[in-house]
């Protein structure tokens, strides 16, 4: 579990593709801080194991899934990518709730410095809006950020200095895909809501039942 607060900027240094998968080896400093192997690490929103830690570096294996639902495929070496490590039971939890399983891509469609703010618009597919809410909480590329606005097929985000500066949002432009994860409580929520489905039938009936002598 994560909390979208990005701790450090790392470098992509090396990306070894397979058929449908991938290695990534990064370049960091903070979050290998204690780090051992099987640790989880957020890359730009994306929940991974560490599987090597070379000296000032880190491995983690992509496997097909994520490389299809996630912007990870459009990584090069020498990518600047957000990272953080998985929330320590003692931590301060000052973000929301992010499991750093993407729900979707998003295309960054226009971007818009409003004195010290920098507005972000996002579009995104249908599947990612419908949890969405103005005022809710979203994971850009694992940053933890507040909906300022939304509308029928995208929503903005106001992003101040510190957080521009410290994750890679400051070098995004227009037509840049982003990964995208909704609040989990919304999925719950709506899970929860939805009517269960009705029990399979058990072959036990009252006619049964009489033939059989009950």
């Amino acid at each position: 579990m994560f909390t979208g607060l990005i701790e450090e900027v790392g470098t992509v240094e090396r990306i070894a593709r397979g058929r449908h998968s991938a290695v990534l080896t990064i370049e960091a400093d903070k979050v290998l801080e204690g780090t051992r192997i099987g640790d989880s690490i957020a890359v730009n929103g994306v929940c991974l194991t560490v599987v090597a830690l070379p000296p000032g570096r880190f491995s983690a294996d992509v496997m097909h899934e994520t490389l299809d639902r996630s912007a990870l495929a459009q990584l090069r070496p020498g990518s600047p990518v957000n990272l953080e490590r998985a929330m320590p039971a003692d931590g301060r939890f000052g973000g929301h709730i992010v499991a750093g399983h993407v729900d979707g891509v998003g295309t960054i469609t226009h971007l818009r410095q409003d004195d010290n703010a920098l507005w972000i618009t996002i579009r995104a597919a249908p599947a990612v809006l419908r949890y969405i809410v103005e005022k809710g909480s979203v994971a850009v590329d694992g940053v933890s950020l507040t909906v300022a606005r939304v509308e029928t097929d995208r929503f903005c985000v106001s992003v101040i200095p510190h957080t521009a500066a410290q994750t890679v949002l400051s070098s995004r432009r227009q037509g840049d895909a982003v990964n995208l994860e909704a609040d989990l409580i919304g999925k719950y929520v709506e899970k929860l809501a939805a009517p269960a489905p009705a029990p399979p039938p058990s072959g036990i009936t009252r006619e049964f039942l009489t033939q059989n002598g009950f």
